[in-house]
């Protein structure tokens, strides 16, 4: 059965403020969930034109997650075959996100063809096939269509869906100054930001306190449209719930963290954040190849290369803390928890 919630959380910033400040906490938490020869893997980042989205950037990334997944999930499958890839097509404020359980020689495999293709796979084809598909999930699929809109999250239908899509969909909306307490927010939720108690001071913002989602200025809504399809019996329920609920508790831990952070990147431009994020990818690739043993390719310079209208700057999936630096310069640190 396929399931799909749409997501919705309001921010206390503009859209402008959003796009560097969530491209900022992406990578950030990348780097925090990259050590040991697990993490995040960037295999390319590039522009890509569209005749749907235009203009945008395009990334391919690979989370290798195998002791981060339940210990039923992990029962169902070997060892090392629980990697994610995912392909993210960013045309800020719109992007749209494919995601599979990729087969475990292509996950550990920096060299591979797929890794460093120049051309993405078009958007027609989401959910995206894949030739290094795990043979153990090769109808699991997941996507993600996200929209950024400068209201209180109340546009009825910020994704465009179509009459069968809104029949389908459930809508959920996010407080990122609530107090979950549901498993996979305890899991997830490590970072102790609290955005009830935090106060900002570069930019004056904070706590954000009841009702702030009514009042507060500026402010906009990430719509995230999650898709989850499991078609297996036995177990496709849970699992389909289990990427719902994990989400969930991604999406609100990632922009406790995007307010948290912002005296670190409100004074960044988007080159700033674009070479600390040129700088992590490096590092996580450098990092994830000392571990898994084999030689980390160098990154084409056309793979990195900037862009007018995107970067890595969509918080679908997850990442890691760039040691105590207030602007974050790229080094390596220790990491928590990777999503499903």
């Amino acid at each position: 059965m396929v399931r799909a919630t749409e997501y919705r959380i309001t921010m206390p910033v503009s859209l402008e403020e959003y796009r560097i400040g969530q491209t900022y906490m992406r990578s950030r938490m990348q780097m925090e969930n990259t050590r040991g020869s697990e993490g995040v893997e960037v295999r390319a980042s590039h522009p890509f034109a569209d005749d749907r989205m235009g203009h945008g950037h395009f990334a391919h990334v690979v989370y290798h997650f195998h002791s981060k997944a339940p210990a039923w999930l992990r029962a169902l499958a070997p060892h090392g075959a629980l990697c994610l890839e995912e392909q993210n097509w960013n045309a800020y404020p719109h992007s749209k996100t494919g995601m599979l359980i990729a087969h475990p020689s292509t996950c550990h495999s920096l060299n591979s063809s797929l890794a460093l293709t120049q051309s993405p796979l078009p958007l027609s084809l989401l959910p995206f096939p894949c030739p290094c598909q795990c043979p153990y999930f090769t109808k699991f699929t997941i996507t993600i269509e996200s929209m950024h809109v400068a209201d209180r999250g109340d546009s009825e239908n910020a994704l465009g869906l179509d009459e069968a899509q809104l029949k389908q969909r459930k809508v959920e909306r996010l407080d990122i100054a609530s107090h979950d307490r549901d498993m996979w927010s305890r899991l997830i939720a490590k970072s102790g930001i609290d955005p009830s108690k935090v106060t900002l001071t570069k930019t004056n913002r904070g706590p954000l306190t009841p009702g702030w989602q009514s009042t507060c200025e500026p402010v906009m809504t990430a719509y995230k449209m999650v898709t989850v399809d499991a078609p297996y019996w036995g177990f496709g329920k849970r699992l389909e719930l289990l990427v719902l609920a994990g989400e969930r508790a991604l999406f609100l831990e990632a922009h406790r963290k995007c307010f948290g952070w912002m005296d670190e990147w409100c004074e960044l431009t988007m080159e700033d954040v674009r070479r600390i994020e040129k700088e992590n990818i490096e590092a996580m690739r450098k990092n994830l190849a000392l571990n898994n043993k084999v030689a980390p390719d160098e990154f084409n310079e056309d793979e990195l290369r900037p862009e007018v209208d995107g970067s890595l700057d969509d918080a679908d999936s997850s990442g890691t803390e760039l040691a105590d630096s207030p602007k974050g310069k790229g080094k390596a640190a220790e990491g928590k928890e990777i999503a499903v």
